[in-house]
């Protein structure tokens, strides 16, 4: 009874992502999607990444949080335009939320957009927002079992940070069971190890970054 109810809901908001995908196309925006669990570091790697982008980059953010504001004043202050969606309780963004929000924002005066999404491992891996690469933030205070766990998010990515390396000697965190599980379900993903308090690994992930928005070649910054 509930399949055609979900379905319906599924196809609107693919409806919408594509959409999405085509006004950040025409405005020459680069979009991640930026997933985790609660405490992963989401808004920490925003707050690492923005700063050293701002001298090639115009960087825009689109929180998203269940109750609060605070993650887009801190993408704010780490020199991001940024604008906040709050969901009033819903577990992650959908395409219309970011359209929406992607309204607020000067995409013409932007390269690249990162849209925080909840922390959450399940319900976001289910809505396409329009983006052009879904990232997950995982942590090694989380555990080496989270792939087996949550495999669909895994599947779903196209890029995985693992955050908090610098507690790697603190904890029980098997690097190798985690990535064989994450190899097991995602063998092209690509894979930056770092810490954001330390700043160790830091330069790949945005080395990665900057290449994505050289290489994704916009259409409307002179694709040919």
């Amino acid at each position: 009874m509930h399949i055609p109810v979900v379905e319906k809901i599924t196809k609107a908001n693919d409806e919408i992502a594509s959409i999405n995908r085509a006004r950040l196309d025409e405005a020459g925006v680069v979009a991640l999607n930026l997933m985790a669990s609660p405490g992963a570091g989401k808004t920490s790697l925003i707050e690492k990444t923005v700063p050293p982008l701002t001298a090639d980059l115009r960087v825009g953010v689109i929180g998203g949080d269940i109750a609060t504001t605070l993650d887009a004043e801190r993408a704010t202050l780490a020199g991001a335009t940024a604008v906040q969606i709050t969901t009033g309780g819903a577990c992650h963004l959908d395409a219309p939320m970011v359209r929406r929000a992607m309204e607020q924002l000067p995409l013409e005066e932007l390269d690249l957009l990162v849209v925080e999404n909840v922390g959450n491992l399940i319900c976001p891996a289910s809505f396409d927002l329009g983006t052009h690469a879904n990232v997950l933030v995982a942590s090694v205070p989380e555990g080496d079992d989270k792939p087996f766990k949550h495999p669909r998010i895994y599947r779903g990515v196209d890029v995985l940070v693992v955050n908090k390396i610098d507690l790697l000697p603190y904890v029980d965190f098997d690097m190798e069971r985690f990535q064989r599980g994450v190899r097991s379900l995602n063998e092209t993903l690509e894979t930056f190890e770092l810490s954001c308090r330390t700043g160790d690994g830091l330069a790949p992930w945005l080395d990665w970054v900057r290449g994505r928005v050289r290489t994704a070649a916009p259409v409307g910054r002179g694709a040919s």
